[in-house]
């Protein structure tokens, strides 16, 4: 059986783990913690979760990992049988995680975690966002799914990156920089699934565990 390993409240974690659940694979997931460890580090070079035991061996970064869910669990297919297709919404994805939610993660510790972020850092982030988000809107369809009329896996990445980058912007910059969006509505429709609320109850689980190991 597939182990996912890493933790519930890592964003990455929860887009493998929502892959999993909506193509029905049978998985045991195993609680990791990004500490770094030589433990860690033998399985994932970066001490980064999440990452999955295969019977063939180890895999890291989220969107590969997906990638050979689909590949070597067809049955329920999350991409679009069409290449050109499918490409779009590995596009969508891409464009999701490199142009918009690595740019607002600069904001979480300040957001998130009791940090600050300097004046510098907030214009930057604030002028790439509005760049990158004006474009995400020409490419996202909210019809209903992120993708277009089927849920995807670009769906799998949407769920749990649009709702920090709406969190970061509102709390660090001022405005959720999403709202002119139909995400809250788009996020309302996603969490009457059964896979997203179990995905939701276990990440808010997982904060709590993390909470009680701080003190």
């Amino acid at each position: 059986m597939l182990k996912l390993c890493g933790f519930a409240m890592s964003n990455y974690h929860n887009k493998v783990k929502l892959a999993l659940l909506e193509k029905n694979i049978p998985f045991e997931e195993v609680l990791v913690w990004a500490d770094r460890s030589p433990a860690l580090l033998e399985k994932s070079p970066l001490g980064k979760v999440p990452f999955i035991e295969t019977e063939q061996g180890v895999l890291c970064e989220s969107q590969v990992i997906n990638d050979y869910l689909e590949a070597a669990y067809p049955q329920t297919p999350l991409l679009p049988a069409d290449p050109f297709a499918a490409a779009k919404v590995r596009e969508l994805i891409t464009f999701i995680e490199l142009h918009m939610e690595l740019v607002a993660r600069e904001l979480y510790g300040q957001a998130f975690f009791g940090g600050t972020v300097s004046e510098e850092t907030k214009t930057r982030v604030q002028k790439q966002l509005k760049r990158s988000i004006r474009a995400f809107a020409g490419m996202a369809t909210f019809s209903p799914y992120v993708a277009g009329s089927e849920f995807s896996l670009a769906d799998c990445a949407a769920l749990v990156h649009l709702p920090l980058i709406s969190m970061a912007t509102k709390i660090v910059l001022g405005e959720d920089m999403l709202a002119a969006l139909p995400v809250k509505d788009y996020l309302k429709m996603l969490g009457e699934r059964a896979t997203v609320q179990k995905v939701n109850a276990e990440r808010k689980a997982n904060q709590a565990l993390a909470a009680s190991r701080a003190k």
